[in-house]
């Protein structure tokens, strides 16, 4: 798993909108069945008593946690990054909408100020 997509299943696991969405799609039969397939499976099964086997050695355990506080940590700095990136980019878009904004304010004061000119010259 990427580590910035690790920061923000973190993130979304403290997310009570969420975490209720989770619920109701584990709630859904459909969900269900699907989940049912997939822990019956052989290889699915296998996979699962590896990690609980793994699981044991406290070791490993150690040592695994201490790789996903790394990679808690690497997500987390990538995904301030990317926020600070966008708000950037959106800190832009809204100084190009202000500039249009502005030109529009101005083509309608040339407007306003030609009328106003013909009208004298009446």
């Amino acid at each position: 798993m990427n580590s910035m997509m690790l920061a923000q299943l973190m993130k979304d696991l403290q997310d009570p909108e969420m975490m209720r969405e989770a619920q109701k799609m584990m709630n859904d039969p459909a969900f269900q069945a699907q989940m049912k397939k997939v822990t019956e499976n052989p290889a699915f099964k296998a996979h699962m008593q590896a990690q609980q086997e793994m699981l044991k050695d406290p070791k490993k355990v150690k040592e695994l946690e201490k790789k996903m506080q790394e990679k808690l940590k690497e997500g987390e700095e990538l995904l301030a990054k990317v926020k600070q990136v966008e708000g950037e980019n959106n800190d832009k878009e809204g100084k190009k909408e202000g500039e249009k904004e502005d030109d529009n304010k101005e083509e309608d004061g040339d407007k306003k100020e030609a009328a106003k000119d013909t009208t004298e010259e009446d």
